[in-house]
């Protein structure tokens, strides 16, 4: 099973914040696990950055090179990826949790996030 990244699992992976489970840092480092992170979740981080609601211990553009050297491949918003996204309920308002649950449903990749919100979509989902 491949792995999407949400942007606070990728933020905490960057930062080795503690709320990170072990379980999960050790799913990202699996180099036999394919990993991925959404290029919305890089819009999402660089929009609350300049807002001054998120501050980074690295630059912005470091965390393009950061993905990179851990084999995590950025993925871009495709036509499967908006098609999933016109059939998705309502349980949650927020654009980014949803192109991103659009993505792990389309492409079929179990998403790796804390947010129990997500538990409403048909979304293979998993933390800890």
């Amino acid at each position: 099973m491949a792995f999407l990244l949400d942007t606070h699992t990728f933020l905490w992976f960057v930062e080795g914040n503690d709320e990170l489970p072990a379980s999960i840092k050790k799913k990202i480092l699996d180099i036999n696990k394919s990993c991925f992170i959404s290029i919305a979740s890089l819009w999402e981080i660089a929009i609350k950055k300049q807002i001054g609601k998120l501050n980074l211990n690295i630059g912005f553009d470091e965390l393009f090179r950061f993905a990179e050297r851990n084999q995590i491949e950025i993925i871009s918003i495709n036509e499967a990826h908006l098609t999933t996204l016109l059939n998705l309920d309502f349980f949650n308002n927020d654009p980014f949790d949803r192109i991103i649950v659009s993505q792990a449903i389309s492409e079929d990749l179990m998403l790796l996030s804390r947010d129990n919100k997500l538990k409403s979509y048909k979304v293979k989902l998993q933390w800890g």
